[in-house]
């Protein structure tokens, strides 16, 4: 859960989805992944889907950095201040990334597309799936890389960048399509890695020097990653560049136009995200079905979660409502079919659990010796008239579990912000019972009535994934006056 500049929500649990801009402070490279996506090698939220992951090399290889100074004439640098050869660096920085970028996708489409297409490893639908419309942006950064190309001047140095951004960025609009269709791609990849071909292919593949141990899907998550990266860019370049510069005015029009497109895309990206696992929400009655869900347009957060039994949950907490389900397959696809009623996160109450207050299949946890199966607990609540739902779910660690709280917190509040009752929620303690005014007991007799009900549905959660959108929660935080924002790293 991440809440930056500019969260990009690529972010599936966290197959994740969720994009999101890089502090100015981070250094800028391709590699690193500043969205929520959940990775592979994400441990905390989303544990989007349970299919067999192989475990990933334990190092990558980067390519050798190049810098403007050792590329071009030293002469030359000679004669410039220190204040220029930091912005021709930055200048030199982007168009290097522009190359590098088309090498990847390149290779992406030479090396794991076409032989999988030749070989008949994969359907072409699937590969188209999983692909998207990757051809179409290699021209596109082509076009950008030529321009910067045709500007540098004999002795390496560039004057002019900003009017050259300023009319190549609008294109940017097109990642709309490959953005929304990264959860569906990286959920169908994960799916087809089960076949004995396709892993054995993409393994072959991760051990062969050109993939410099990156997998499939680090290749497939480039662009994203390249498109959340240009605000940072450039602004390192208007860093450096003088006031009074022509360059300056369009670099910060540049800015602005990369900033809105990146939200604009996050956006999208969030709400393609939050379809694609509504459609693959089963009812097992027609009085599970939910009008909340429906409406939702948003995926704060879900995640896998464990019974006391030992059975698998998945968890999604949409915009109004927190819905409990289990994985299964149907029809060759991975759906949630609903284990219990949906939860209103308006009527919904948290506690965070001291650890050890939870009782495990009717016996004290204390009396166990592995202590950590009694830590990291918090409970989530509900009751109307004759209706009522309690689960105690378990974090695999503290940081996961503080994550959830804060995800489940931030929903709360926005919804009873919109509804005008701002005052029922207590940010430093459990929630209040919206119709009491009352806060949640958590004395001995209370904890007994609870572990009555959470012998039925106790659940342990292992957040591997979580996607975040706070970006658009945030907007309905800010009537209130107190967005909060909850970082994870998908």
């Amino acid at each position: 859960m991440v809440a930056k500049d500019y969260p990009f929500y690529l972010t599936v649990k966290r197959a994740n989805c969720s994009l999101e801009v890089p502090p100015a402070s981070s250094p800028a490279k391709d590699s690193e992944r500043s969205i929520s996506f959940r990775s592979e090698s994400r441990p905390d939220l989303l544990a989007p889907r349970p299919w067999s992951r192989n475990a990933a090399p334990s190092s990558t290889k980067r390519r050798d950095s190049k810098l403007w100074s050792e590329t071009f004439d030293v002469c030359v640098n000679q004669m410039l201040t220190s204040k220029e050869i930091k912005r021709q660096e930055a200048i030199f920085e982007l168009s290097q990334g522009e190359e590098d970028l088309i090498e990847d996708l390149k290779l992406a489409k030479k090396a794991y597309h076409d032989p999988m297409l030749k070989l008949s490893i994969m359907t072409e639908q699937e590969l188209n799936q999983i692909f998207g419309t990757l051809d179409s942006l290699i021209p596109l950064h082509e076009d950008l890389l030529s321009q910067l190309r045709d500007v540098r001047k004999p002795d390496g140095s560039t004057e002019h960048v900003g009017p050259i951004l300023v009319g190549w960025l609008p294109c940017l609009s097109s990642y709309d399509s490959y953005c929304s269709n990264q959860v569906a791609a990286k959920a169908l990849l994960d799916h087809k890695k089960q076949d004995h071909r396709v892993q054995d292919f993409l393994q072959r593949c991760l051990e062969s020097p050109f993939s410099r141990k990156l997998d499939l899907w680090n290749f497939l998550d480039i662009p994203r990653s390249r498109l959340v990266k240009y605000p940072l860019l450039l602004r390192e370049i208007l860093r450096h560049t003088p006031n009074d510069n022509p360059d300056q005015q369009h670099l910060e029009e540049a800015i602005n136009i990369i900033q809105g497109i990146v939200a604009e895309i996050n956006t999208k990206t969030g709400e393609s995200e939050c379809r694609y696992y509504k459609e693959r929400l089963l009812y097992l009655e027609e009085g599970q079905k939910d009008s909340l869900i429906d409406s939702s347009r948003v995926l704060c957060c879900h995640g896998e979660l464990k019974n006391n039994r030992g059975v698998k949950l998945h968890v999604f907490l949409f915009q109004e409502v927190l819905v409990i389900t289990r994985a299964v397959t149907h029809n060759e696809q991975l759906c949630y079919q609903l284990y219990r009623q949906p939860i209103p996160v308006k009527d919904l109450l948290l506690e965070d659990l001291q650890d050890g207050e939870v009782r495990l299949g009717g016996s004290l946890r204390g009396a166990f010796s592995n202590n950590e199966r009694i830590k990291n607990f918090f409970r989530v609540s509900f009751k109307n008239g004759s209706q009522s739902q309690t689960h105690s779910l378990q974090a695999n660690d503290t940081f996961n579990k503080q994550q959830w709280l804060n995800c489940i917190r931030q929903a709360k509040e926005t919804v009873l912000c919109a509804a005008g009752q701002a005052g029922v929620l207590d940010s430093e303690g459990p929630f209040l019972d919206p119709t009491t005014g009352s806060r949640e007991p958590q004395g001995e007799t209370k904890l007994e009535q609870m572990d009555q009900s959470d012998s039925e549905s106790d659940c342990s959660m292992d957040t591997s994934e979580v996607s975040l959108d706070w970006e658009r929660m945030g907007q309905a935080d800010s009537s209130c006056g107190n967005s909060r924002h909850a970082e994870s790293n998908v």
